[in-house]
């Protein structure tokens, strides 16, 4: 997250001391005016396109119209034709990167307790702590990440129907959600090489985790590097009754020692995020699967598996091959004992207007189960 000082504006127009907020690692607007609701649509879209924010002082739904109308200008201008699935791909990213710019112009200011100054504003403080930690001071952030902290909280509170655990899981906002359930229906249905001990390389909100403790594993040892993801799993594992299962570290991939089971849902992209939040979807140069491959045989019992969990989307969207995936699983020392697949039923691979259509529609995801050789 990026916290920087940036200059605010009281009611009766004073410059005051704030923070800058951004997930995204975005730095502060360099030029910044102050709008309320006379403001129209049309000039708001020039001075975002010019790269200068608009900071709020009008009624909050007016706000949120107000980037509902910033986003359709946004879509206006149409994709030129791509050559290949790469290139769709990458002129996806940079359309969406350059939308992402452009509504992210709209600021709103947050009191030192989370609060938002405005006529007809929600109550965001607790979805503001949830993200943020603690209120200190007060600070700027754009009214498109705001409205994403409120669409994680409610998910927070809500969570996801894992059917595989007859639960719910409550992912914390920058934890990956699992959403997509038919890779943990493969978790659940994979025949389990030993009952006695698993490691979750990349643990997440803990799903993982959980489930393989459900089908009987007796212990799991699940990492994360990120702080997030360990207090979203803790917290899930705990309001399951699991947490004398499963022991949580913080580390980069594995713990120490080996395993007869070692599980792992890298990110499926290898391509490079565009902000911190987007970790759990991207993997630059596919830092994350290189380094579970190479390190798995090191941490397998004897007779061990490894279990890959990865969707072939990055293959249909000439991301990379499978001739290349097989190489490296190769040139790791292993070996592949089994593969178990499923087609997602996500909506967007029935969206004729997603430019990934076609790569969405092929979508495969595997469990690829490793052994050393």
């Amino acid at each position: 997250m990026s916290e920087h000082p940036v200059a605010s504006w009281t009611e009766a127009g004073e410059i005051r001391s704030a923070r800058w907020r951004s997930e995204s690692g975005s730095p502060p607007p360099r030029r910044v005016v102050v709008a309320d609701d006379r403001l129209t649509a049309d000039a708001a879209y020039r001075l975002a396109c010019e790269g200068t924010a608009i900071l709020w002082r009008g009624d909050f739904q007016n706000a949120r119209q107000l980037l509902q109308a910033l986003a359709r200008r946004a879509e206006r201008k149409p994709p030129r034709p791509a050559a290949s699935p790469n290139e769709a791909f990458n002129l996806h990213r940079q359309a969406q990167s350059q939308r992402a710019r452009t509504l992210a112009m709209l600021l709103l200011p947050l009191d030192g307790d989370y609060r938002v100054p405005l006529r007809r504003a929600p109550d965001v403080r607790q979805a503001c702590a949830e993200a943020y930690g603690p209120a200190e001071e007060p600070s700027v952030v754009s009214l498109r990440e705001l409205l994403g902290l409120i669409g994680a909280h409610e998910w927070r509170k809500k969570g996801v129907e894992i059917p595989a655990l007859g639960e719910r899981i409550h992912p914390h906002y920058g934890v990956f959600s699992p959403v997509r359930g038919e890779y943990i229906e493969l978790v659940a249905k994979a025949p389990l090489p030993s009952l006695d001990l698993a490691f979750d390389v990349g643990t997440g909100s803990g799903v993982l985790a959980a489930v393989l403790t459900r089908r009987g594993v007796k212990r799991i040892v699940a990492t994360d590097q990120d702080p997030r993801a360990l207090a979203c799993a803790q917290e899930n594992l705990a309001r399951l009754g699991l947490t004398e299962q499963v022991e949580l570290l913080q580390t980069d991939l594995f713990p120490e020692g080996r395993a007869p089971l070692v599980v792992c849902n890298p990110p499926w992209l290898p391509a490079r995020p565009s902000s911190p939040i987007e970790y759990a979807i991207y993997d630059p140069d596919s830092r994350m699967l290189r380094g579970f491959l190479n390190g798995l045989a090191a941490h397998l019992e004897p007779g061990g598996e490894g279990w890959l969990i990865l969707s072939d989307l990055a293959e249909h969207l000439g991301l990379r091959t499978r001739a290349e995936l097989l190489a490296a699983i190769d040139g790791a020392g292993l070996k592949v004992v089994g593969k178990m697949d499923v087609r997602p039923h996500h909506p967007k691979a029935t969206d004729a207007a997603d430019p990934l259509h076609a790569a969405r529609t092929a979508e495969v995801t595997s469990l690829w189960r490793l052994g050393a050789r």
